[in-house]
């Protein structure tokens, strides 16, 4: 049976992808100006890319921003991420202190999702989805290639051992190299969703891959992200765009061939 990743009403793993919007800014003051103006957005969670936060290392200022966030998105997802420089992010931090910005923030229940990078190790993988699960909320294992496209087994091998560490949600993302890359990361997806029950996000960054942002209710992709303001990855869709294409797959709309 298909595994549903409930929060807050918003079914990870049913119907049409889920369109996650990322906040990514420096300063607590830049944070709240970019939440504001993308509250009316069609969105249905938020990713706080921590990574960005000049003070992402004090787990007080981390607290307050995570209040803030709540504050003005009320009941939208929260998912907390901190990027590191080893997948594509903006800081370099060591295992002790990557495990302990993920803990802490769990801790102070004012999110919904933790994304733990695959390739932090298997301790601080099962650490942080431990504590997640603690606090009430679910874990995101992710793995990022921002140089080309593993083999399709590699990447099932990945998602697999994702779930054997406990991950409610399974994420990769790669960089296709050519158009091939491209179907072996849908390929995997579609294999992955079909025989375990774990709700997979799937991407192919860069130009080259924005099929595979739009693609995900054919091929079991459960959420794509889209820009509102900065985008956080290469071949980022603007949300809106990305809402009305989602919803136009969706219906079939477009008329007859």
């Amino acid at each position: 049976m298909k595994n549903v990743v409930d929060i807050r009403g918003v079914r990870i793993g049913e119907g049409v992808p889920k369109i996650c919007v990322p906040v990514s800014e420096r300063t607590q003051e830049e944070i709240l100006a970019a939440a504001m103006s993308m509250r009316e957005e069609p969105f249905d969670l938020v990713e706080w890319r921590a990574d960005w936060y000049n003070d992402v290392t004090d787990p007080n200022q981390v607290r307050e921003t995570l209040r803030i966030l709540r504050d003005v998105f009320g009941r939208a997802p929260i998912l907390f991420t901190v990027r590191t420089a080893e997948e594509g992010g903006e800081i370099h931090l060591t295992a002790e202190q990557y495990e302990e910005i993920l803990t802490e923030a769990a801790a102070t229940g004012l999110l919904d999702l933790v994304d733990v990078e695959l390739f932090s190790g298997d301790d601080t993988v099962r650490s942080v989805i431990a504590a997640a699960h603690e606090h009430g909320a679910a874990a995101v294992a992710s793995s990022h290639d921002f140089d080309a496209t593993p083999d399709r087994g590699v990447l099932l091998q990945r998602m697999i051992h994702m779930r054997e560490l406990g991950a409610d949600i399974l994420k990769i993302a790669v960089m296709p190299n050519c158009r091939a890359d491209v179907l072996t990361l849908l390929s995997a997806t579609e294999e992955m969703t079909r025989l375990y029950p774990n709700p997979v996000i799937s991407m192919a960054m860069g130009r080259m891959g924005m099929i595979s942002r739009v693609c995900g209710e054919t091929f079991g992709s459960a959420v794509t992200f889209g820009s509102a303001g900065k985008a956080s990855a290469p071949g980022q869709i603007d949300v809106e765009t990305l809402d009305r294409i989602l919803q136009e797959l969706h219906t079939g709309a477009g008329g007859a061939l």
